[in-house]
């Protein structure tokens, strides 16, 4: 059987950001839900917080969606953050055949590492959500990062074998569609139950800085609007951008 094109999946040979691309598409009016720009070869990817993601060329996926919001999930922004990220991580988990875990708010890790960045950025009309765009960088066939990165990892790294990059954000691509476009209500309260059962470092004591105190603390969960909980003889919540990791 020939598989269908998918004419939603857009191939670019280059571009600085999938994410500033799509946005750009959204504000041209030229954007359809579930449209998707793929690149091998990103100049200047978007992480969390404004960092950059660093990628090497031709050697990993950078993958931009934009959705029109789930009407089930107008008013809860961090659930449809949460329902992409358990969704990329059943999706990685069946490529590579080991525990992927998602950290706060929605990277992917693997053995303490980290494979796979998800940056969310939405666009509103005065108060009304929109567009939201979807951005995941995944680490591929790279199997050597830059020093800087301590914590990196590639599906390389992992299974011993190199990947096809453009059949693989193709088949994630229409997971994340499949699995979104056929949203039901009564699997909505699944969600952040899910994703906190695979929430990276839960139940255990992290190093964590806020500003310029470092500080222990143990990781209770995250609730629905996102909040990261934790406790050190107190229950504390942080939003995103309020502390950063602190690794050994």
């Amino acid at each position: 059987m020939i598989k269908a094109p998918n004419l939603l999946f857009n191939i670019l040979t280059q571009v600085d950001s999938t994410n500033n691309y799509a946005m750009a598409k959204i504000h041209e009016g030229l954007a359809i839900h579930g449209n998707a720009w793929f690149t091998s070869n990103q100049s200047s990817g978007k992480g969390q917080r404004g960092k950059r993601w660093e990628s090497k060329k031709g050697e990993n996926i950078a993958l931009s969606i934009v959705f029109e919001p789930p009407h089930l999930l107008k008013n809860a922004p961090f659930l449809f953050n949460a329902l992409i990220s358990l969704i990329c991580r059943d999706f990685l988990e069946k490529v590579i055949e080991k525990k992927v875990h998602i950290k706060w708010p929605n990277d992917l890790y693997v053995y303490d590492r980290k494979a796979v960045g998800i940056l969310i950025e939405n666009n509103f009309r005065g108060s009304s959500w929109n567009w939201t765009i979807v951005g995941i960088g995944i680490n591929v066939n790279q199997v050597e990062f830059n020093p800087a990165l301590k914590n990196a990892i590639s599906i390389k790294q992992i299974t011993g074998q190199p990947t096809d990059l453009i059949l693989l954000a193709q088949d994630l691509h229409q997971q994340i569609l499949q699995v979104v476009n056929n949203l039901q209500e009564n699997s909505l309260n699944d969600i952040l139950k899910q994703y906190n059962e695979h929430l990276y470092k839960v139940g255990e004591k992290v190093k964590l800085k806020k500003e310029n105190m470092v500080f222990e603390t143990t990781i209770i969960g995250v609730d629905h609007k996102g909040f990261f909980i934790t406790n050190n003889s107190i229950e504390q919540q942080f939003q995103v951008g309020d502390v950063e990791w602190v690794w050994d």
